[in-house]
């Protein structure tokens, strides 16, 4: 059996400081805690150091754990500083304004988070703008405390370079309305609304507007070219199989997308996706296959997702049918696999 080669993804450690400042606040010291997942001083300090999402998941929910608090997302964010994003993060910080922030803030998010579900996005229209974090549904005790973290997370980085006189007109979450509901109003002091089509902020044209006192143009935009400069080097190196991989965990939910409409997310007509293809010496459903597989072995390693869950994120007609695939993929069923999994650790 091939190794796997998909990730769920990963984070930049700059993340856990607004944790453990949250434990903190709580009369939790966050030193052991950390310790226990590997996340010592000197891995917190390392340049450019990564988290796994997993992991990071868990970690989290250990932390809501330890001191009670399932909203210690929301906390987490308000406590969380544009510091912590790395270069994204301290470009955000010299922005003119909160939209170019906004912006700076999802275009190279890649820089300091990266997620095979999907990536945040900036959407502007008439009346002002929806900042939205992509869906990581289905929902659990693991990981509400992510949406609870960007959102909030977001907050606070904006309302900061406004000087604290920013507002949210609404905020909509994927969710259904936790115990803890009443608390995401008192945080946010807008309407919230829970089981709603997306996670995002809704932000007016006026705070839009709002400028940043502490914008020096000549380092903004010499943090811009850096920024680009960067995420360039992420991109540039990637295959068509690469890039096709990339495209296919947002599209696997519920069902099972297919070469006409990869191609064009590509930008490409779908005979001459097909022709490259043969040039890297593969095929879309190759592909396909090999992706489902090796996201499947990584989603039953390392979450606590049930597979009928797992089964809805890769696409399959029903919990049968992938069992049946990863049967044939790994020679054993998908309990028997996480069990082996976990006897390993």
């Amino acid at each position: 059996m091939k190794n796997q080669r998909v990730k769920l993804g990963d984070l930049s450690v700059g993340f856990i400081h607004g944790l453990a400042a949250a434990l903190e606040e709580r009369g939790h010291p966050a030193d052991e805690l950390l310790e226990r997942f590997g996340l010592d001083a000197s891995r917190l300090a390392e340049p450019q150091g990564r988290l796994s999402i997993p992991r990071f998941m868990r970690l989290g929910h250990a932390a809501i754990q330890l001191c009670g608090d399932p909203a210690l997302g929301l906390s987490m964010g308000r406590l969380s500083r544009l510091g912590h994003l790395g270069l994204a993060g301290v470009c955000a910080a010299q922005a003119p304004n909160l939209r170019e922030a906004a912006r700076v803030l999802t275009r190279y998010e890649r820089l300091y988070a990266s997620n095979y579900r999907g990536q945040s996005s900036f959407h502007e229209d008439s009346k002002g703008a929806w900042l939205r974090f992509y869906s990581i549904s289905p929902y659990n005790a693991y990981n509400r405390f992510v949406v609870d973290s960007v959102l909030a997370g977001w907050r606070t980085y904006l309302g900061h370079l406004a000087g604290g006189s920013m507002s949210v007109d609404k905020v909509q979450i994927e969710f259904t309305a936790p115990d803890y509901a009443e608390r995401y109003a008192d945080f946010f002091g807008c309407p919230v609304e829970f089981e709603a089509d997306a996670n995002q902020l809704r932000l007016s044209l006026d705070s839009l507007a709002l400028r940043n006192s502490d914008h020096c143009p000549s380092t903004w935009r010499q943090l811009l070219d850096l920024c680009e400069r960067e995420l360039q080097q992420l991109t540039r190196t990637r295959s068509l199989r690469e890039r096709i991989t990339q495209l296919l965990g947002p599209l696997l939910h519920g069902r099972e997308p297919d070469l006409e409409e990869v191609a064009t997310r590509l930008q490409m007509p779908s005979w001459t996706l097909r022709r490259k293809l043969a040039e890297e010496g593969t095929q879309f459903r190759a592909i396909l296959n090999d992706t489902r597989r090796d996201l499947a072995m990584a989603y039953i390693r390392d979450t606590e997702l049930a597979f009928g869950e797992i089964a809805y994120l890769l696409g399959f007609a029903s919990a049968e049918a992938f069992q049946r695939a990863f049967k044939r993929w790994s020679g054993s069923t998908p309990g028997e696999f996480r069990r082996a999994q976990r006897q390993a650790v």
